[in-house]
């Protein structure tokens, strides 16, 4: 995750971001590998190419993507009632597009 401020609304899981592990700049795929050498569960994202441009069964790892077009935390936060309702089903080697909660 990029977002230092969305990692503050996300406190039921343990949340770094790409700046605090120094993997800014990596392309999908060597970000992918950082996240599983490194013991990550989710990657957490709002870049949909990565769900076509990587092979995601070569991956022990979850993406998520928040499917908004905005990066801004206003924004990203509506998307956290889907994803804490979504989280416990999601499976490894796979991707998942999580949508804004519908009040």
């Amino acid at each position: 995750m990029h977002h230092k401020k969305l990692k503050t609304h996300l406190v039921n899981h343990e949340v770094s971001t790409v700046t605090e592990m120094g993997w800014n700049g990596l392309k999908n795929g060597k970000l992918m590998t950082k996240c599983v050498e490194n013991g990550f569960a989710i990657l957490l994202t709002i870049d949909k190419n990565l769900l076509y441009q990587q092979n995601l069964a070569n991956y022990e790892l979850t993406i998520a993507v928040f499917n908004s077009y905005s990066s801004k935390v206003e924004d990203l936060i509506q998307f956290l009632p889907a994803f804490e309702l979504q989280v416990n089903s999601f499976e490894k080697r796979k991707a998942y597009i999580v949508e804004k909660t519908v009040e």
